[in-house]
């Protein structure tokens, strides 16, 4: 389990001690079961309940000697319940309890990352709405494109978010299953009601049909889902990284008090939380592919997924909880620069303004083609002459034969840019 970045909630949720707790209560859930069926005597039952726990010290002492950890495990429980521990495990194979049991870790990560990330969904909202009309450049390919605002650009990460909540809901749906169906998954030595029961105690739905095994492509669903927000993490942080470049400067990352960039140039103010969000961001996407790999087992089961999955599944639900928290606070702090955003508009001297000017000229009755060879003239001209791009065009003899000198002011103002932002707000949060 990764430990540096273990958040103490979620942290907890895969420490051995849960996990084994969650084993007993499969255990308890099912002698519960067995009881109402009539199987287990109430008095027994009771003694079960009051008696059951386990050392994890002691399940590790046994584990050396029998090589199996359900064994182990079981060994433990017995010897504080005594006699009545016959009943405990009565027909079952370990991964009835052992996949049971996972399904609820990942049921209660799961939560606690639904919650997280619609926490994330609502920062950006806000800020969204604080910068909805504020103004920057739009690039394409890097490149200053046309103008747009800093709360439009956060209002698609708003979507985002959205969505990545629905596959998380529908990803807790998947996994919200559990079998009790016996060594391969045919209720041999069971009764059918008795899963029922058992997982209706638990909170989960029966699998319809299992092997000794629920199927694994339930599981690589879960880790898809998590890679899918981790990247649009991933893609947050790295947009933040670009707009705190020196040349750029229009957001920074919080900069805290005593904080040090570098160990050799104190000026440094480096983005590098956003950093540590791209670079552990690759680690859950890369566990997809150990989960795909978990969905081909042989026949009936084998557990060439166990060892893979009690190292994929705690490190992808410590790192998503750790990035979600990390981006929820350099959101909430996210320093802004509205007039820096505003100079680097008109940078590139008004070229961004060009395709106001084509559309202008097309009005007028030009082809496109003629309108969009003299933009492209006069707009090739401003960028190698390092010269104002709407001075060329009043000085330009063609264009103004087309063009009063207002028309063209007119192609070079940013209100235009914004009559459409309220719409698009309003389709977006018109939830």
């Amino acid at each position: 389990m990764i430990k540096r970045y273990t958040r103490p909630e979620m942290g907890g949720i895969w420490e051995e001690e849960n996990k084994y707790q969650k084993w007993l209560d499969v255990e308890i859930a099912v002698c519960e079961a067995w009881c109402e069926l009539g199987k287990i005597p109430s008095e027994s039952l009771k003694k079960i309940k009051e008696k059951a726990s386990f050392s994890v010290e002691r399940i590790h002492e046994i584990e050396k000697v029998v090589k199996h950890d359900v064994i182990a495990f079981l060994t433990s429980v017995a010897e504080r319940v005594g006699e009545d521990a016959r009943y405990i495990h009565l027909g079952l194979t370990s991964y009835d309890v052992v996949d049971t049991a996972f399904s609820l870790l990942i049921k209660e990560s799961l939560e606690k990352i639904i919650k997280e990330t619609n926490e994330l969904k609502e920062i950006i909202k806000e800020k969204a709405l604080e910068y909805k009309n504020t103004v920057m450049v739009g690039r394409t390919h890097g490149v200053h494109a046309e103008p747009i605002t800093f709360g439009v650009k956060l209002l698609v990460w708003y979507e985002e978010m959205k969505r990545h909540i629905e596959r998380l809901e529908r990803a807790l749906k998947i996994i919200s299953v559990g079998r009790i169906s016996g060594s391969v998954g045919t209720y041999i030595h069971l009764d059918p009601r008795l899963e029922e029961i058992a997982l209706k105690k638990l909170g989960l739905e029966p699998a319809k049909i299992s092997t000794q095994v629920l199927q694994r492509d339930r599981h690589a669903e879960v880790l898809s889902t998590l890679a899918l927000l981790c990247s649009s993490l991933d893609k947050f942080a790295v947009e933040i990284r670009h707009l705190q470049k020196t040349e750029v400067l229009e957001v920074e990352e919080p900069f805290t008090r005593g904080q040090k960039g570098s160990s050799s140039m104190p000026h440094k103010r480096n983005p590098v939380r956003a950093e540590r969000i791209s670079g552990l961001a690759r680690i859950v996407r890369s566990n997809v592919q150990s989960a795909l790999e978990n969905i081909a087992l042989w026949h009936e089961r084998d557990i060439s997924h166990s060892s893979v999955e009690r190292v994929i599944f705690p490190d992808s639900f410590i790192l998503t909880d750790f990035l979600l928290a990390e981006m929820k606070d350099i959101l909430k702090n996210l320093i802004v620069y509205p007039e820096r955003m505003k100079q680097n508009i008109f940078l590139t001297k008004g070229l961004i303004f060009s395709q106001r000017l084509l559309l202008a000229l097309t009005e007028k009755g030009l082809s496109r083609e003629k309108a969009y060879e003299l933009v492209q003239r006069n707009s090739l001209k401003s960028w190698e002459e390092k010269k104002e791009f709407k001075e060329l065009v009043k000085q330009d003899k063609e264009i103004i034969q087309y063009l009063s000198e207002k028309e063209i002011e007119d192609c070079f103002s940013l209100e235009p840019y914004l009559e459409k932002i309220d719409y698009i707000f309003k389709r977006v949060l018109s939830e």
